[in-house]
């Protein structure tokens, strides 16, 4: 059974970056799409960024797009989400999400798409 394990949240400053790793064992990541996630309080968990089996397409949401990156290593079966000029508004549990597909080139946004979930981890950003 495969598992996601994500790492590198914190509480940090309105401005500041972060680097969240998500890794998987127990079975290959280069075989899924992967995704990012996340759930402010009190709301429904949003798509933040997705990316390909090969990494080659990416999709962000609007508020996202040009502060955060995600990125794929398939050798280390790891995914990233670099995130930069964090702002208050980004506070939320972030989660990481596989879905196995054939395809090299689809990324998916939908997280009723994603079968295997983290157990997610905290992001506090203050003003």
């Amino acid at each position: 059974q495969v598992q996601l394990v994500e790492s590198g949240g914190g509480s940090v400053q309105a401005g500041a970056s972060l680097r969240l790793s998500c890794t998987a064992s127990g079975r290959t990541l280069s075989s899924a799409a992967m995704g990012w996630f996340r759930q402010i309080t009190g709301k429904e968990v949003e798509s933040v960024a997705s990316i390909s089996r090969l990494g080659t397409r990416t999709n962000y949401v609007d508020s996202v797009k040009d502060r955060f990156t995600i990125s794929r290593d398939n050798a280390r079966n790891t995914v990233y989400l670099q995130m930069n000029n964090l702002k208050p508004e980004d506070t939320a549990v972030y989660y990481c999400a596989a879905k196995e597909t054939a395809s090299m080139m689809f990324y998916y946004i939908g997280r009723n798409e994603y079968e295997i979930w983290g157990q997610g981890t905290q992001v506090t950003v203050s003003s």
